[in-house]
């Protein structure tokens, strides 16, 4: 039986209803909504109805997020899109490194969608799969987390500071899949990547961007952030750029 974990100040899920635009943002691998809840509000600022789910296992404790699975990820931005089509006509989808792999398995399957804007997504992790290696057939359960990757002085990023290694074996899972299927992607796609990213390798927006079908797709390179651009130096340009994207495609 699943024990009740409860849930960390500031990762608690963010609902802002508005419109009939829809904005989902999803958070990253053992991250949580603090580090979208910025970028949501400035997008719910121009009316726009936005939500950022907490994926299963997250904001709460290691242990917790061990039990989930990749398919619980999938099935959280799956329900996080007929949440918002209940009062929404039109919707776009954002998020940041594993949330970025989300939001492309999102373009992937829905080419309903108005658009995506995948944030330091990952598709290609060779450190997290050659440490997931090293460990998957050992009683080590644990490994040092790999949050707060934030150039700006004084920010942390509300993360893990564990990273189960089970969970290491579903995000190699979801980006294989994710990448598997890239030439699905027709929506319009805004890529958004950290020149120096210590987490996600930036050659994965890279190749996001030359895959995919979208005839419609740009990137924006974030110069002063690292891998939690969202929580960084330039979240004020991902904001306006995000903005920018959706009412170009409204």
């Amino acid at each position: 039986m699943t024990e009740n974990y409860a849930v960390l100040p500031e990762a608690e899920e963010f609902f802002y209803p508005g419109n009939e635009i829809g904005v989902l943002i999803s958070h990253g691998f053992t991250g949580s909504t603090q580090s979208m809840r910025y970028l949501g509000q400035r997008i719910a600022e121009q009316g726009y109805t936005v939500y950022g789910p907490r994926l299963t296992g997250h904001g709460t404790d290691p242990e917790d997020m061990e039990q989930s699975s990749f398919q619980n990820w999938i099935a959280d931005v799956e329900a996080g899109l007929e949440k918002l089509k209940e009062t929404c006509q039109t919707i776009f989808v954002a998020g940041l490194s594993m949330g970025g792999t989300l939001t492309l398995y999102l373009g992937e399957n829905h080419p309903e969608l108005a658009g995506i804007m995948p944030i330091n997504a990952a598709i290609d992790m060779p450190e997290l799969k050659q440490n997931y290696e090293s460990f998957r057939n050992t009683d080590k359960r644990f490994l040092e987390g790999i949050g707060s990757d934030i150039k700006k002085e004084g920010v942390k990023e509300l993360a893990y500071p564990l990273t189960p290694i089970k969970s290491m074996g579903d995000l190699l899972s979801l980006m294989e899949l994710v990448r598997r299927d890239l030439r699905k992607v027709t929506v319009p796609t805004l890529i958004f990547v950290s020149d120096i990213d210590h987490v996600v390798p930036p050659e994965n927006s890279k190749e996001v961007y030359e895959t995919i079908s979208s005839p419609d797709k740009a990137i924006v390179q974030l110069k002063n952030s690292y891998h939690v651009a969202t929580l960084d130096n330039d979240k004020e340009l991902i904001a306006e750029e995000c903005i920018k994207f959706i009412k170009a495609h409204i």
